[in-house]
């Protein structure tokens, strides 16, 4: 996911539906090595790539999208509420859920239904609902870069909460009934398909960092950007003439330090483009070579990497 953000602010309560508490905790958890599920954080809007997105406190909270996974390139970042995120955990990013939530995530295609720990915020690109841990994807059976999803929060046991805080999964749910799924289905046929669906690259993190709580950090602060057909790009400085037409679109950044890390990743160069710095790699005389270079630049971890011929 990506860098600095904001320590979020503000408690919040969870509907309990495996057990009547209002509260997702009345009394405070226990922790297991520095993670623990209160305080809750449901945190101010913030605004990414020229979107804002508004944290709240949903206890229903009940929808269909589009889940992706990220991974080892992540392992060791802090995540958005301060812990630190590991790859082989039973864990998940969403935009807006307060940190942490947990959530039951059933994949459409297969009904089988797991237990996550949102602790994360992302995914930032908007056909996606959420980003899973490599290990929640595993568990899921979501072998392919996207897939469609329901993800429902909910309030299970204290003992399934310490085990996922633990890194460690729970037992599957019991399978959803063709009937439902029908449903379900016929809802996600009405969303975008994302791009990485159609041609889906090996399945690697969309944003190369993750969100670091902070009390001078803005919300959004150092996170990766996805420019796609309705983000608005500010015209770029002139950069030093090159020779050739073509060039991967790496992607944009709002921290110049994160930026120069992904350059130096993919052997890229940098350009300040208004508040956003832009990584591209290039450039090349042929599309062909370009795309040559691509399938490099995504196993990196920039899924959303793209090839442009400039003008």
């Amino acid at each position: 996911m990506a860098g600095a953000m904001l320590m979020l602010a503000g408690c919040g309560s969870v509907d309990g539906k495996r057990q009547g508490g209002p509260t997702a905790s009345p009394t405070p958890a226990s922790s297991v090595a520095g993670v623990a599920d209160v305080p809750v954080k449901v945190g101010d809007p913030y605004s990414v790539g020229g979107v804002t997105y508004t944290p709240a406190d949903i206890p229903d909270y009940d929808d269909v999208g589009y889940a992706s996974w990220y991974g080892e390139e992540l392992a060791g970042q802090p995540t958005a509420n301060g812990e630190t995120f590991d790859p082989a955990g039973i864990s998940a990013a969403h935009k807006t859920l307060p940190l942490p939530s947990y959530v039951e995530v059933t994949a459409l295609d297969t009904g089988r239904t797991i237990l996550v720990r949102v602790n994360d915020r992302g995914p930032m690109v908007g056909d996606r609902l959420i980003d899973l841990s490599r290990g929640a994807a595993e568990q899921l059976g979501l072998t392919d870069g996207v897939a469609a999803v329901r993800v429902r929060r909910t309030n299970p046991p204290a003992a399934e909460r310490a085990q996922l805080r633990s890194g460690k999964p729970v037992p599957e749910r019991i399978a959803t009934p063709e009937s439902l799924l029908a449903i379900l289905r016929s809802k996600a046929k009405a969303l975008p398909v994302p791009k990485t669906a159609v041609a889906a690259a090996t399945p690697v993190a969309a944003q190369p960092a993750a969100p670091i709580a902070s009390g001078k950090a803005k919300p959004g602060d150092d996170r990766f950007v996805v420019e796609g057909p309705g983000t608005t790009k500010p015209a770029p400085k002139p950069a030093a003439a090159v020779a050739g037409k073509y060039a991967i679109q790496v992607g944009a950044f709002s921290s110049e330090t994160r930026a120069n890390a992904a350059a130096k990743s993919v052997s890229g160069h940098v350009t300040k483009a208004g508040n956003l710095w832009r990584v591209r790699v290039g450039p090349f005389a042929s599309d062909a070579e370009a795309r040559g270079a691509l399938g490099k630049v995504k196993a990196k971890g920039f899924r959303d990497a793209v090839v442009q011929r400039d003008r």
